[in-house]
């Protein structure tokens, strides 16, 4: 089994379908619906047979009952504290499809008081970089991932965001990844480009490194091999990537848990990828 521990908020998603007329009307379309990176994980994991857990808060409200039932009904397990109120995320999405996301994380950062049970079957404990900044929450996190690691469960961390990699200071952010030890650490290439050349095996006590670049090929770095290039689908009337990133993790972690080398897994994620993406933009 896969868990994820981090935010399940609401998302608010707003196609653009013209460029942005300041100070007056802009067309666009308009869509309510389940998010939180820990949350894609898990609900794009469940959606591609695997089995999966979601650790974390939610708002003790409408809005967070029904961000449950929707994981639930993918098949989720969920391992919920409730209190305070949900978050909310908008994401902006210009004609190109591309993503701008304005954070309201609400509750999600408010975990605490962690729990041994939480981790009880899983193989994998997947932990977005959002889960490390933002108290009480990164503290849970870490131990989380300390009992993860005495149990030999495989940690995961994605990188998350540009800007919460630059708040944070890309070196300082290294240090926090290096520390939990995690066997992969994926990212995308502005990620990437933040955080510079010790994004690497070399650096990250051998952990291999897989770089999204959108529909162009994914960049994987492994310990003592030079870097392999695997091709994205072909994807056509893409309108909506929110959540390509996330999936492409579920598929890959998913495939690493079976032994898949990650050459393999990488093409595995792809393919959850494709499909969150045209569930989205359909």
């Amino acid at each position: 089994m896969l868990g994820a521990i981090g935010d399940l908020v609401e998302d608010v998603v707003v196609q653009l379908r013209e460029s942005v007329n300041v100070a007056s009307d802009t067309a666009a379309l308009i869509v309510r619906r389940r998010g939180g990176s820990a949350a894609n994980v898990v609900a794009a994991a469940c959606l591609a047979g695997g089995a999966a857990r979601f650790i974390g808060q939610v708002g003790d409200d409408g809005a967070g009952r029904g961000l449950t039932d929707a994981l639930v009904a993918v098949g989720a397990e969920v391992t919920v504290r409730r209190a305070g109120r949900s978050g909310t995320v908008i994401a902006l999405l210009d004609v190109a499809g591309e993503r701008t996301m304005l954070t309201d994380r609400g509750a999600c950062s408010e975990l605490t008081d962690p729990q041994p049970e939480w981790l009880d079957g899983l193989a994998t404990l997947h932990i977005p970089f959002y889960s490390l900044v933002g108290e009480p929450l990164a503290t849970t996190t870490t131990t989380l991932a300390h009992w993860a690691a005495a149990r030999n469960i495989t940690i995961s961390i994605d990188t998350s965001s540009s800007a919460v990699l630059e708040r944070v200071g890309p070196a300082n952010a290294i240090d926090i990844i290096r520390a939990l030890r995690p066997k992969v650490v994926l990212a995308n290439e502005l990620e990437a480009a933040t955080l510079g050349a010790d994004l690497h095996p070399d650096n990250l006590h051998g952990a291999i490194v897989v770089v999204r670049q959108g529909p162009l090929p994914a960049i994987v770095l492994q310990p003592g091999q030079h870097p392999t290039e695997v091709a994205a689908n072909a994807l056509v009337n893409v309108t909506d990537t929110t959540g390509a990133g996330d999936a492409f993790a579920a598929g890959f972690l998913l495939a690493f848990a079976t032994d898949s080398d990650p050459i393999t897994a990488a093409r595995c994620g792809h393919q959850v990828a494709a499909a969150a993406i045209q569930r989205a933009s359909a």
